[in-house]
Order: structure tokens, then C-alpha cells, then sequence
């Protein structure tokens, strides 16, 4: 009998019911509007699964049938399990749900005990320690679309790395559904344990990479950063401008304002790194933590690094700032020890015609060697404002949440789940030239929430567990597999998330090749 197969569609992703302890949602993902929730486009996608090895040997055996894989599925031999194939589908890093569909049907046939079934548009739906597997069931010529076919058990499923950012989550317990038990002719009962399921997802290419901001071509760039042996917290001090001492003469400008050469003698840099790296970090793909260190503090959905130094030169609205406190990103938790471990601190902006950079200290570790490298003042993104640093403003220089672009040696620091070009999370500094002067009581940036996303304090504070509920701090309680691998899966990539998550490896600059 011809197998009854509708067009493979991608569902709205299926809302899981899970406790409060499962998976901590932040409150605002439920009153976002569905279409402006961000998704992790995923591709390339299998899924290996057997149904039920007693059920195969059963077809084959007793009920003298056959099983015949078709349509993009394939069956291992000797009677082994099916590999379903051409995965295509989301990662929601607000709701870190998956939503995943794959080519291929299985079809079991015994005319000795008068059954004919198959198994199509199969699909896996995930959110947070829970998921599903969907497919459409024809019985004897009668079909079902889309049904709960088996449950499935992510909370003890660790995900692993594979070929070109893959991300594979292995031996998924899967328990059948009342309706999969119908599907079954009622040969077993809903409960009855499954063949484990692999799930294993890739994020999908990244857009074009927008246009890379005109290089300043007044000598600003900095030399090629080279790894050293350890980072630091304590920012580089500008070598570009003397110390200035005494009184900043002030000229008024056309505008009001007062143009004031000095220096920096206090301000802020509120950066958040990347959004989907950050939710793919602490979903359920990394299952990870952010701690903060050396001054810095959750601000928002930012990083606030603070203790500015520097200078300011009004002759080209030229601004050289240097902050203290670090960001550290820890992830993919194995026997204790954090395959993920990134680093930034000592952060530099430096900014003179209308473009700029971002420069910090940075410690990454590759995750297939575990080999921590250290680059000083590595160039981690490129700024870009419209008409430069504006003047002074009652003594205080503001940016606000200027454009930043991932660099060549910046993309390094994240193992190559990102191209240079990228976009990162904007930039917003608030720096002061006196002491009395008085910066925006929240910085450059306009929000005003007080809890960075996934960021758990002070170093040695415990994970994201104790989160205040924001975007990216649903980590710690959520398996790493639903997805960023998922949605790395972010099913990481990202992030985005993930995601989150192409992975190649590169060697750290001026490393011999």
C-alpha cells in the first residue's frame, strides 16, 4: 500500500509544559510578539532512531514483514536503526525551544499478521529538559499528521562537537505516547521505553557580513595584538596624549557646548558582547555561567566596565579611554572542567574621525586541544559613528550604543562560531574630564534594568541558577542539548544563542603555523 506523505512543513514550534524548576523563562519572552523572537536558523540536521529494536526484530521474524526506508531515510544494516536526514528547522533563544523537521519514512508491512505501517514528516520539538518526537502515521491505510509519537528525557543528555560546528546530542531516552501506542496497533502501551534517539543539528550560515566601517586613516589602529602569558584587568594607560595636569581650557563651539582638551578622571563602558552568544552560553546547549570581576558589574542587558582613564582632545573630537573589570564566559561543563573559556577585560576604546576600535585583553580556550591563548590589546571590534565623538557636554563625552563589528582577530576569541564583519552588541561609554562632573545616572545606555543577562557577580559566585530571570540567565537548570546545539545549536549560535554555533579551529596570531 503507497505511503500517504504531505509536504514537509515547519510547525510552529510546540510549547512543552515544563515545571518552574525545568526551565526558567524570563518574564518578557511572554509578552514578546512570536515573530520578533529571536530564532537560530539550524540545517543539516539527522536524527537516528529506531522506534523500538523488539518491534524491528518482531517485523521481521515472527511476522515474516519487512521494513523499508525511503524518501531520505536510511536503516543501518542488520536490522538496525533508521537515520533520518536533510534536518531543517529554529532555535528560539528566548524560549530556548526547538523545532527541527527531517526528510524520510519507514514503512513496516507483514502480511502474515495483517499490519502496514509508516512513519513520515518525522520531527524533534524541543523546550528546555523536555521534547518530543512528531511524526505523521499511516495504519492500515489510515493517517494521522503530526502526532506526539514519543517523549523525550533531555535533562541528563550532555551535547558533543562534531565536523564544521555540528552538535550532536546522543542516546536521548524516549518513552512512547498514548498515541504512538495507537500507532502501534496497540502492540505496547504508553510509557513502554524506546530506542534512545541522536539528535545532531548545525546552525545555519551567517548573512553576508554588512560592510566593514572605512579604516581611520589618521594612525589610530593599533599593532597587531600578540598572545601573552596571562590577561589582565588593569587597562593599558594612552601613550597618544601627555598627562594633563591643571585646568582644561574650555572654548565654547557654535553649539553651546564646551570643547575640552584633559583628562579622563572617571566614566563607564557598558558593552553586552553579543546577545545570541550570550543565550546560547547560558541555554540549554552550554548549560554555562558569566562572571564578572575587577569592577565590573551586571548592568541592564550589559556588562558595565567602570574606573575610566584615558584623554580627550576637542582638535578632532579624538576620545582614548581605558576601563577596568573583566567578563568571563564558561560553558559545555565536562567532569568539572568548562570546554568554553572566554575571556575579556582590560576593554580600550579608542576612537578619532568618525570610526574607532575596541580593544581588550583576551583568554580563550580551544576547545578540542583545551589550550588557553592570551592576546594583549587584541582589536576585538570596530566602531563606527556617524560624525565622531561629539564635544563635550557639561564635561562629559557620551557614545551611545555605537555600532560595533567583529574583526578578524576579534572572531579568534570565539573559536570561529563567528566571521569577521558580524555584528556585536552596541557600544555606549560615558567618560567625565572633571571631577564634578556628573555622568548619566545610567550610563550611555538607555536601560535601566539591573541585572546583566546571565551574569552571576563577583568571580566565584555559583551559576546562573540564582538568576534574576533575564534574557540569557536561564542556563544552569537546562540540559546542554535541546538545541543552540540544537539551536547552537546555539543549536551557540546561537546563539545564536546560541546559538550559536559553527566551530573551527584556528590558531591563535603569530602562533607558527
Amino acid at each position: 500500500m503507497p505511503l500517504t506523505r504531505r509536504p514537509m512543513t515547519l510547525a510552529a514550534a510546540l510549547a512543552v509544559t515544563l515545571g518552574a524548576s525545568a526551565l526558567s523563562l524570563p518574564a518578557l519572552a511572554a509578552d514578546r510578539p512570536d515573530a520578533a523572537r529571536p530564532r537560530t536558523e539550524l540545517t543539516n540536521g539527522t536524527l537516528d532512531w529506531g522506534l523500538k529494536e523488539s518491534f524491528r526484530r518482531y517485523v521481521t521474524g515472527m511476522a515474516a514483514g519487512s521494513i523499508t526506508a525511503a524518501d531520505g531515510a536510511q536503516q543501518a544494516a542488520g536490522n538496525g536503526p533508521f537515520t533520518f536526514t536533510g534536518g531543517t528547522g529554529t532555535y528560539d533563544t528566548a524560549t530556548h525551544g526547538t523545532d527541527v523537521a527531517f526528510r524520510g519514512a519507514v514503512r513496516f508491512r507483514s502480511t502474515l499478521h495483517s499490519f502496514d505501517i509508516a512513519v513520515s514528516d518525522v520531527k524533534v520539538v524541543t523546550a528546555g529538559t523536555k521534547g518530543r518526537i512528531k511524526a505523521d502515521v499511516t495504519l492500515n491505510g489510515a493517517t494521522q499528521q503530526d502526532i506526539a509519537f514519543a517523549d523525550l528525557d533531555l535533562s541528563g543528555v550532555t551535547p558533543g562537537h562534531g565536523a564544521n560546528g555540528a552538535m550532536t546530542f546522543k542516546g536521548v531516552p524516549a518513552t512512547l505516547t498514548a498515541d504512538g501506542a495507537k500507532a502501534f496497533n496497540g502492540m505496547y502501551q504508553a510509557g513502554a521505553a524506546l530506542d534512545p534517539a541522536t539528535l545532531t543539528v548545525t546552525a545555519a550560515p551567517a548573512s553576508p557580513a554588512p560592510p566593514r566601517p572605512t579604516p581611520s586613516t589618521t594612525g589610530t589602529t593599533p599593532p597587531p595584538a600578540r598572545p601573552t602569558t596571562a590577561p589582565t584587568d588593569r587597562p593599558s594607560p594612552s601613550t597618544s596624549t601627555p598627562p594633563h595636569t591643571g585646568t582644561s581650557p574650555r572654548t565654547p563651539d557654535r553649539s553651546g557646548a564646551r570643547s575640552v582638551d584633559g583628562r579622563i578622571v572617571k566614566g563607564t563602558l557598558d558593552w553586552g558582547v553579543k546577545e545570541s552568544f550570550r543565550s546560547y552560553l547560558t541555554g540549554p546547549l552550554a548549560r554555562g555561567k558569566v562572571e564578572l570581576s575587577g569592577g565590573a558589574a551586571a548592568h541592564g542587558t550589559t556588562y558595565r566596565f567602570g574606573a575610566a582613564r584615558g584623554s580627550y582632545r576637542a582638535d578632532g573630537h579624538a576620545l582614548d579611554a581605558a576601563f577596568h573589570g573583566a567578563v568571563r564566559f564558561l560553558g559545555h561543563r565536562t567532569n568539572g572542567v568548562y570546554a568554553l573559556d572566554l575571556r575579556f577585560s582590560a576593554l580600550h576604546v579608542r576612537v578619532e574621525g568618525g570610526s574607532g576600535s575596541l580593544i581588550a585583553d583576551v583568554a580563550t580556550k580551544d576547545r578540542e586541544s583545551g589550550e588557553v591563548s592570551t592576546y594583549r590589546q587584541l582589536t576585538v571590534a570596530t566602531l563606527a559613528l556617524r560624525s565622531g565623538v561629539p564635544s563635550a557636554q557639561r564635561d562629559v563625552v557620551a557614545l551611545d550604543r555605537v555600532p560595533a563589528t567583529l574583526t578578524e582577530g576579534g572572531a579568534k576569541a570565539f573559536g570561529g562560531s563567528y566571521r569577521a564583519g558580524d555584528a556585536l552588541d552596541p557600544v555606549s561609554v560615558a567618560v567625565a574630564l572633571t571631577d564634578d562632573a556628573r555622568l548619566p545616572s545610567s550610563g550611555a545606555s538607555s536601560d535601566g534594568a539591573s541585572t546583566a543577562p546571565g551574569a552571576t557577580g563577583p568571580a566565584g559566585s555559583t551559576g546562573p541558577s540564582g538568576s534574576t530571570g533575564t534574557l540569557a540567565a536561564t542556563g544552569s537548570d537546562v540540559p546542554a542539548g535541546p538545541l543552540a546545539t540544537a539551536a547552537a545549536l546555539t543549536v551557540a549560535a546561537g546563539a545564536s544563542a546560541v546559538a550559536a554555533t559553527r566551530r573551527s579551529r584556528r590558531r591563535p596570531a603569530n602562533r607558527a603555523s
